[in-house]
C-alpha cells in the first residue's frame, strides 16, 4: 500500500493503481518493479505537507493495488482502462503507477481530457517502433487520439518524423532549459479537463537513473516539482511511469514524492473552490 492511502474505497478522493506493464521497454526492462518500488521509498515521507497545511492520511486516498500485466499490450490497456475508468465514474482521480509509458494511453481514455500534459526526455510521437505501435515510444501520438493537445516539457529528443509531428498546432513542446520560463507564465486550462503523465525520465539521469531509456540535459528535481504544483488543480488523472529497478531508489524516491506532491496541491486547489463558491 502506498504510505498514507488509507482510505476506504467508497470514500476515496483519489484512487491509485499500479500499473506494472514492462514488454516494449527498449533499453534497461524493469518498469514491472515501478508500483512496489514507488510504494517502498514512499514510507519514509511525513504525513504533513507544510506548504498546504495538510495530512497526506487525511486527503482520502485509497491504494486499489495493481491490475496484474499480461504481454497482449491492447488488451491489457482495455482492461487497465475499465478499472481506472470506475474510479472517473465515483468522481474520484485515478493515479497510476507504472510501468512503462504506454500505461498512459489507459489513463488517458479514461479521463478523456481536453489537455495532456507530460513531463518526458522523449517525444513518444512515433507511429510504430521496432513493428510495435503499442510501444512506449508511441504513447504521446495515441493520447492525441483523445485529447485534444498535448503539452510536453523537457522533451529533448526524437526522429525527425516526431519532430515534424511536434511542428503541428496540437503539440507544444517545451525544452528543458525553456520549463523555468514556462511556469513563470502557465496556461491557465480555465474550462479544461487536464491530465499530467511524469515520465520518470524528464529528470536529468543524475537525479534518476532508475528509468530504461536515460537522456542527459534534464530536468531537475524541484523543476519537476514545480510542474506539478502547478498543473495539479487543473486535473482529472495523474500517473508516474517508468520507475525501474536499477538504481539505489532515486528514480522511485522522485516518482512517489511528485505523486504526494500531487495529492496535496490538487486538493488543496479543491478545497479553495468549495471556498470560493
Amino acid at each position: 500500500m502506498f504510505p498514507g492511502a488509507t482510505a476506504d474505497r467508497d470514500v476515496a478522493i483519489y484512487v491509485i493503481v499500479g500499473a506494472p506493464l514492462d514488454i516494449s521497454t527498449t533499453f534497461q526492462p524493469g518498469t514491472r518493479f515501478g508500483p512496489d518500488r514507488v510504494r517502498r521509498f514512499a514510507a519514509t515521507y511525513d504525513d504533513y505537507d507544510r506548504f498546504t497545511d495538510s495530512f497526506f492520511s487525511d486527503l482520502a486516498v485509497h491504494d486499489a493495488g495493481d491490475v496484474h500485466a499480461w504481454d497482449d499490450a491492447r488488451e491489457y490497456l482495455d482492461h487497465l482502462a475499465s478499472e481506472l475508468r470506475a474510479a472517473v465514474w465515483d468522481d474520484a482521480i485515478p493515479l497510476t503507477i507504472g510501468g512503462e509509458h504506454t500505461v498512459t494511453a489507459a489513463g488517458v481514455e479514461a479521463v478523456e481530457p481536453d489537455v495532456f500534459v507530460c513531463l518526458d526526455a522523449h517525444l513518444d510521437l512515433r507511429t510504430e517502433y521496432d513493428g510495435n505501435e503499442w510501444s512506449h515510444a508511441c504513447v504521446t501520438r495515441h493520447v492525441l487520439d483523445t485529447a485534444d493537445e498535448a503539452i510536453i516539457l523537457g522533451a529533448r529528443t526524437g526522429t525527425p518524423d516526431e519532430w515534424d509531428r511536434a511542428a503541428e498546432d496540437d503539440v507544444t513542446v517545451v525544452a528543458p532549459e525553456d520549463v523555468r520560463s514556462w511556469l513563470e507564465n502557465p496556461p491557465r486550462f480555465e474550462g479544461q479537463s487536464v491530465y499530467l503523465s511524469v515520465d520518470i525520465d524528464g529528470a536529468d539521469p543524475a537525479v534518476a537513473p532508475g528509468t530504461g531509456t536515460m537522456e542527459p540535459f534534464g530536468l531537475s528535481a524541484r523543476e519537476m516539482r514545480d510542474v506539478v504544483r502547478v498543473v495539479a488543480p487543473a486535473c482529472d488523472g495523474f500517473d508516474v511511469v517508468e520507475v525501474n529497478d536499477r538504481d539505489d531508489g532515486q528514480a522511485a524516491a522522485l516518482g512517489g514524492k511528485l505523486l504526494r506532491e500531487f495529492v496535496y496541491r490538487h486538493a488543496a486547489g479543491r478545497a479553495a473552490e468549495e471556498d470560493a463558491v
